[in-house]
């Protein structure tokens, strides 16, 4: 398999080949994950939640987050490799920049950050780094949203479509689009130019992605709506990757059960 390159992920969005990524923390899960063919890896800051325990993704270091992206880099050969900014690590230019180079260093191929902060993007973007946005539900901003609720209701949908085409004009080349309603994210999915990635978003998004652990049953708590367990049907967890590729691409996954 060769290299995934944002490059890649652009040419799938034309050609409508849909895009598969899955989290990973460690090298071990990462090469499994690179293995069974997933476009992308991200090193989520969810690592908080399923990782440390903690009750959100706030809590999580820059240092942490370069740590785990420099084990997850050794276990990939094929996959993009994106980095998570955390909470705190981005507010000025000159922090986001700073922040950035730490994870680009560590192993990642691209930094995602949460929200429409278009000088930032815009900062990065000069620089070369690549910049995947975050919008909808944001987990960092989960204390001023009330908890992890859908985004992108009613009124809120001009909203989203506004901010995402800022985040394109500001040069992203991938925006994630976390728990807005299916018909929204499949209206901006083929409005703008760069490739979206769906998480409780809908079928129409160009990609899918999921937290590893929640795919393989490992949910602590209650289990979000978009959250499908592929190891319960597959049996194995190379059996249950294989599966999430394949469902992603032929458009199963997610279905009306795991969409809003």
């Amino acid at each position: 398999m060769s290299q995934v390159t944002v490059v890649t992920l652009q040419k799938a969005k034309e050609k409508k080949d849909k895009i598969t990524c899955l989290t990973s923390y460690d090298a071990t899960s990462a090469a499994l994950v690179d293995q069974a063919g997933v476009d992308v890896i991200l090193v989520g800051d969810s690592l908080g939640m399923v990782i440390q325990g903690e009750s959100s993704t706030i809590p999580v270091t820059l240092e942490e987050m370069a740590y785990h992206t420099r084990c997850v880099a050794k276990g990939v050969s094929h996959a993009l490799v994106i980095a998570d900014l955390p909470f705190g690590s981005y507010q000025t230019v000159t922090q986001a920049l700073a922040s950035s180079a730490i994870l680009m260093k560590a192993g990642a191929n691209m930094v995602k950050l949460e929200g429409a902060f278009v000088e930032v993007i815009e900062a990065l973007v000069a620089q070369g780094i690549p910049v995947c946005g975050h919008l909808g539900l944001l987990p960092q901003s989960v204390n001023r949203f009330g908890g992890y609720v859908v985004q992108g209701k009613g009124e809120e949908a001009g909203l989203v479509l506004k901010q995402a085409n800022a985040v394109v004009e500001a040069g992203a080349q991938l925006l994630v689009l976390e728990c807005i309603p299916s018909e929204l994210a499949g209206t901006l999915t083929a409005q703008i130019s760069i490739p979206t990635i769906g998480i409780g978003a809908g079928v129409d998004c160009d990609g899918q992605v999921l937290v590893l652990h929640d795919m393989l049953g490992m949910t602590l708590g209650r289990k979000a709506r978009f959250v499908k367990d592929f190891l319960a049907e597959s049996g194995s967890i190379g059996n249950a990757l294989a599966q999430f590729v394949s469902e992603v691409k032929n458009q199963q996954f997610p279905d009306k059960q795991h969409s809003y």
